[in-house]
């Protein structure tokens, strides 16, 4: 359960109004989802996040699927199941095709096993990464 109600798109006004709006374009959706319902209770940071996605998220260095890939490794090892749907289901509309989940998911797995080895047993850097 929520901590506070979201805000319906109904009673959505002015700048929370204008960026559900935005939203609903620029990923070409219907509805609101409740990420940024949720956090509309603030809306300096639904502003602040949806200005941060969209500069982030967009074409550069990296194409805009692997974004998303990364963003769903992310989500995975920090367990955010809302995140991990969503952006799974973003890097598909990308192009990422289910073969590259089911990859990455793999890597996330070994990532996160290998990483907790490397912890537990201490392991120090070598001197070659450095």
């Amino acid at each position: 359960m929520p901590i506070f109600k979201p805000i319906q798109e109904s009673e959505a006004e002015g700048k929370v109004k204008e960026i559900y709006d935005e939203i609903k374009k620029v990923r070409k959706i219907t509805a609101v989802p409740n990420f940024w319902k949720n956090i509309a209770n603030d809306p300096k940071e639904l502003e602040r996040t949806w200005s941060s996605l969209n500069e982030i998220m967009k074409k550069g260095v990296l194409d805009p699927a692997t974004k998303e890939l990364i963003y769903v490794a992310v989500s995975i090892t920090n367990g955010c199941e809302y995140c991990i749907k969503s952006h799974s289901l973003a890097a598909k509309k990308k192009g990422a095709t289910e073969e590259m989940l089911k990859e990455m998911f793999s890597v996330v797995a070994l990532a996160n096993k290998n990483n907790k080895l490397v912890d537990s047993y201490q392991v120090e850097v070598d001197e070659i990464y450095k």
